[in-house]
């Protein structure tokens, strides 16, 4: 099943992420230990479903984990 925005707004949510911003998107960052700073932002069409090149950026490159780390938070 592929992740909707709804799915990404919630891992944010609940991995202690911060609303940086809510405009025309949710912006969300985290500060890892080593002080990088992650940042993703969110769709507010939370029932839309992210398209699979999108989703592995943002897996990769933005939140940095792999598609099983996240689906552990977001359950």
């Amino acid at each position: 099943m592929p992740p909707t925005f709804k799915d990404l707004k919630k891992y944010c949510d609940k991995d202690d992420w911060t609303l940086v911003r809510d405009t025309n998107h949710f912006y969300y960052e985290k500060t890892l230990p080593d002080g990088t700073i992650l940042k993703t932002k969110v769709s507010h069409a939370t029932h839309k479903e992210i398209p699979k090149h999108l989703w592995k950026h943002i897996l990769s490159k933005q939140l940095q984990i792999t598609e099983e780390a996240f689906w552990k938070r977001v359950k």
